[in-house]
């Protein structure tokens, strides 16, 4: 992003400022006309990317926009205005009956250029080059042998439907819809909580809690991450908040920098998975299937707690095989400083509850924030001045912008992908490799998640992956009951960790450049600590008890299931449970833990008894042998 300065800086600001406080009247008194309220969104969204991000960073001014950028932000917000001008018309028109006429194909075709290039700057070159090669495949996939083989369509035809059907997808489609209305609202929510002082209370919380244990920085980092992601869209911000912090602390006491890097990253890609709030792509996930977001705050809670249960043990066994201790007493806040920030949570409980109570997320969500400002200002050290307030709408807009043209772009992507067909001949694929076969096929579709997830952010990621496996894991897992939200909290476990596995992982690059360390090793070590994203999108399938379904033993033995294949794959990992663990005893562990996380042939209670057996026998010696030596030095 560049570095404005003078009075261009102060007008962006205020006009991200100001864009951001409209969502939230919206967000209370509720939204325009969808058509109006999408154009809208994009108009005070898109063209102030192209003053804020420059065309090639190194080359193009750093500290103003050029005259070409000035030239962008002007074509940006032509067709948008268009739209708003004339939204009856748009409302009313017949999708591909009424004429597209010369003056709509020209805005079409600005709104595609511009909504691509500012995805360039802004947010990942491979989502562009993802939308530009969906759009290519809608004028030439007729050329395409086999099962690819799409129909001709006309260039307004290919132009029409990623810019004006709205129903189908597209610009203006529904994703662009619950991103213009909820997400929105709750974005504000999030940066209120960081205005108001939340984030120091996280931080100091964590600190406090685990601060003076065994490693104790990174169980911090752990802690600290998980509370951030409440608040915290965005893993890569979640690193950069967090890790600026933690990854120095673990450094200084004996984790390798790639290491610290990838406690890091692991911690704040599961931001995205933490309730109440979660992320961008669960509101989502809430308007595809039609789920309140309640419900899935309710499925995903235990899911989430075993992600980072997992991060906090592999942390705990690799700092007790080094020897590590925990933070300096001096650096560990006192509990005082902890509970002088404590009312700050009183408005994520009237957040809960207003989900659980089943009130709409962006009412909910502008509550919360009018509670946040409210409560604030009972202390003098979290109130909120004018100029915090005003930052805290300011930085809202400014995280809404490319999030709105990069759902924009998913719009065009399953656009095409629905109007060619791809989606049921990509599924078919999928379908036909898997043989019938539900395993095999949630193994190909967790694999396409993470091949998305290489260039182009989560919740796009999650509503392509979505749009192609979804169907085909719906079909096949009828028979033991997998239902909608099941088969997209597995899609969506996939396309959250995807920012943490290697080649190309964002948050691990954040991580990596903090850490000083190497990328590529900075995420196989965040893929190695997030290893629970794995088991439990699986376990959504196939273990329904952690998403608080069927008898209370059914969920409380999925859950021990869970809880004792992390700990029996992260202690194989680190070659520590009591004691460290040489080989035959590490290869014992990996085995039983895949066994009881994987092996869904099997009954639960096998698998408990496998899991339980071999951490218990192991734990068990390793004791014994401990008492044994000690006992023996007693006698010497």
């Amino acid at each position: 992003m560049r570095d404005l300065s003078g009075p261009l800086k102060w007008v962006c600001w205020a006009w991200a400022a100001a864009a951001a406080a409209v969502h939230l009247y919206f967000g209370a008194v509720g939204f325009p006309e969808p058509i109006q309220m999408r154009g809208f969104h994009l108009l005070v969204f898109v063209p102030i990317l192209f003053l804020l991000y420059p065309a090639r960073p190194g080359k193009s001014p750093a500290r103003r926009p050029s005259v070409f950028d000035w030239g962008w932000a002007v074509a940006s917000a032509a067709p948008h205005a268009w739209v708003m001008w004339n939204w009856m018309a748009v409302a009313d028109r017949m999708e591909y009956v009424d004429p597209f006429t010369p003056t709509m194909m020209v805005l079409g075709i600005t709104c595609i250029v511009t909504l691509l290039e500012a995805t360039r700057r802004a947010v990942e070159p491979g989502l562009a080059w993802m939308v530009a090669g969906s759009l290519a495949y809608m004028q030439w996939g007729y050329l395409v042998p086999g099962i690819f083989n799409a129909r001709p369509f006309t260039p307004a035809e290919i132009i029409e439907a990623a810019w004006l059907v709205p129903t189908a997808g597209g610009v203006y489609g529904p994703l662009t819809g619950i991103v213009a209305t909820t997400i929105a609202v709750f974005i504000l929510f999030g940066s209120f909580m960081q205005g108001s002082g939340t984030g120091r209370l996280f931080s100091n919380l964590g600190a406090a809690a685990a601060g003076r244990y065994t490693g104790g920085p990174a169980k911090v980092a752990v802690i600290t991450s998980g509370l951030f992601g409440t608040m915290s869209g965005s893993s890569v911000s979640n690193v950069i908040t967090t890790g600026a912090m933690t990854i120095p602390l673990m450094t200084r006491i004996g984790y390798r920098p790639a290491v610290a890097g990838g406690i890091e990253s692991a911690a704040s890609v599961g931001g995205a998975l933490m309730p109440p709030v979660m992320g961008a792509a669960a509101f989502v996930m809430a308007e595809i299937t039609n789920i309140p977001y309640g419900d899935i705050v309710v499925a995903a809670a235990i899911g989430a707690v075993l992600y980072y249960f997992a991060i906090l043990a592999a942390v705990h066994f690799e700092a007790k095989k080094l020897g590590m201790t925990g933070m300096p007493l001096k650096d560990i806040p006192a509990w005082r400083e902890v509970l002088a920030d404590v009312h700050l949570v009183l408005p994520i409980a009237v957040l809960v509850w207003m989900m659980m109570d089943r009130w709409s997320g962006n009412y909910a969500a502008f509550c919360a924030t009018v509670a946040m400002v409210a409560v604030a200002m009972l202390k003098k050290r979290t109130r909120m001045s004018l100029r915090d307030i005003a930052e805290s709408f300011a930085q809202a807009g400014l995280t809404m912008a490319p999030l709105a043209v990069s759902i924009a772009g998913a719009g065009i992507v399953v656009s095409a992908l629905t109007a060619t067909g791809m989606v049921v001949a990509f599924g078919g694929i999928i379908k036909g490799l898997a043989d019938g076969n539900l395993g095999l096929l949630l193994v190909l579709l967790a694999l396409t998640v993470l091949v998305l997830g290489l260039g182009i952010p989560t919740t796009p990621s999650y509503i392509i992956a979505a749009a192609i496996g979804v169907p085909q894991v719906l079909e096949l897992g009828r028979s033991i009951g997998v239902d909608p939200l099941a088969a997209h909290l597995f899609t969506f476990y996939f396309a959250v960790i995807a920012d943490a596995t290697p080649p190309v992982a964002a948050a691990a690059f954040a991580a990596a450049a903090i850490a000083k360390a190497s990328p590529t090793i900075t995420s196989v070590h965040a893929t190695r600590f997030g290893i629970a994203g794995f088991t439990v999108g699986f376990a959504f399938i196939y273990d329904p008890g952690i998403m608080l379904r069927g008898s209370l033993l059914d969920i409380v033995l999925a859950t021990g299931i869970q809880v004792m294949a992390l700990t029996l794959i992260t202690a194989s990992y680190a070659g520590f449970l009591l004691a460290n663990t040489g080989w035959p005893l590490r290869a014992a562990m990996m085995v039983a833990g895949l066994t009881a996380a994987f092996a869904h042939v099997l009954d639960d209670v096998t698998r408990f008894l496998v899991a339980a057996g071999v951490l218990g026998g192991i734990a068990a010696f390793q004791w014994a042998a401990a008492r044994t030596g000690r006992l023996n030095r007693g006698g010497t």
